[in-house]
């Protein structure tokens, strides 16, 4: 928390009328929430900004439970903003990790087909990927043994655009640029009649009441509640957690491989990630769950078992002695079980200005963070 900001939540705890106004506050500090209210407080230094944050962390749920991967942009429809930000993202994305000292390495992706049928996948998205300016080629079989001998593809395409990054790292260097109230939750929103909105704010056991010109829902997981307490029953969440799988052994394995993705994009697949101290991981998997708050991750033998199946699809020299139940992930998404894709929500509330939900902010998230922040920025109206 900012030295600025202590007097500030002090302040808040004495209040129960809105007499102390902020121009913008950001619920939700996770990547996005983040990137929000650095672009905010960098873009309109003579303005107030503040991020809450009802966790003791930044970035304790969606932002710290994921593949930590910088996509290129190559899986969503191409008219959609998923796509449109993860390009932009990517670019934004590196373009800031060269002159930082974040942690991340350009390893590359290889996607990588099976049969004939995911061959062809393969090459729509080849296809795709040509139209959308992201850069891909194909590996005959013999240079993809050469390159990755325990790799087993009928082809492959690659990715070299795709990298990992220390989210961690990212998301510390964010929450030094902006002002962030931790353990600080929003309870209640209205409408003030002077204009801007009225939030009722819970730090610790103090209850009081800000007065925000400017709103900007980025609350992840319960982005959905967060809305519908200005404008009731607007959205719904549903809550897919994705377990990982970790190896316990090093692998002689140097890209991040990706088998041909779940219809619907449910899910990427079991895909292989490394993270930046060569560690191999599997994972996720697609669960719907009720529950937002329940990150266990079941050790049982079919799971296990349903892991091994699709690893050795590509992977057929791994033991799945050395495989274990490492952590999970959920995502907030606005398509349920079996329904079609469903893009990112972004948009200011027509009836109600100045008020920003981003609804269903899952994967490709943490790539397009720093575009969904100048896409927000883009709306406002100064």
């Amino acid at each position: 928390m900012s030295r600025w900001l202590k007097p500030v939540i002090r302040r808040f705890s004495s209040l129960r009328t809105p007499d102390l106004q902020v121009d913008n506050i950001v619920i939700g500090a996770g990547v996005v929430g983040l990137a929000i209210g650095e672009k905010l407080t960098r873009s309109l230094p003579k303005e107030s900004t503040i991020v809450v944050e009802k966790n003791k962390r930044v970035g304790e749920e969606t932002s710290a439970r994921n593949s930590e991967v910088i996509h290129a942009g190559l899986y969503y429809p191409e008219d959609s903003l998923k796509t449109k930000l993860c390009i932009q993202g990517n670019k934004k994305l590196y373009e800031l990790l060269s002159r930082t000292d974040i942690p991340h390495q350009r390893i590359g992706k290889w996607i990588v087909a099976q049969d004939k049928e995911q061959h062809d996948y393969l090459n729509k998205l080849s296809d795709k990927a040509t139209r959308l300016g992201i850069e891909t080629y194909f590996l005959d079989k013999n240079e993809s043994n050469r390159q990755e001998p325990h790799i087993n593809a009928y082809s492959t395409l690659v990715s070299p655009s795709t990298g990992i990054i220390d989210s961690h790292s990212l998301m510390d260097y964010l929450e030094q640029r902006t002002d962030v109230a931790l353990c600080t939750s929003v309870r209640s929103i209205e409408p003030y009649t002077g204009g801007g909105y009225l939030l009722e704010i819970v730090t610790g056991s103090d209850v009081s009441t800000v007065l925000a010109r400017r709103v900007f829902n980025s609350g992840g997981l319960h982005a959905d509640k967060v809305s519908n307490m200005l404008i009731p029953d607007a959205y719904k969440l549903y809550y897919a957690r994705g377990h990982y799988y970790a190896y316990n052994t090093p692998l002689d394995v140097h890209h991040l491989i990706y088998p041909c993705p779940e219809k619907n994009l449910a899910g990427l697949g079991t895909h292989l990630t490394l993270d930046l101290a060569g560690r191999a991981k599997f994972g996720p998997d697609v669960q719907y769950i009720d529950n937002p708050f329940d990150y266990s991750v079941p050790d049982d033998q079919m799971k296990k078992q349903a892991f091994v199946n699709a690893i050795h699809s590509y992977l057929p020299s791994l033991n799945q002695d050395k495989l274990h139940a490492d952590y999970s992930g959920i995502r907030p998404k606005l398509a349920g079980p079996g329904e079609p894709f469903r893009d990112f929500i972004i948009k200011e509330e027509s009836e109600h200005d100045n008020f920003f939900s981003l609804i269903g902010i899952e994967s490709p998230g943490l790539t397009s963070s720093l575009a969904i922040a100048d896409y927000v920025y883009s709306m406002i109206r100064k």
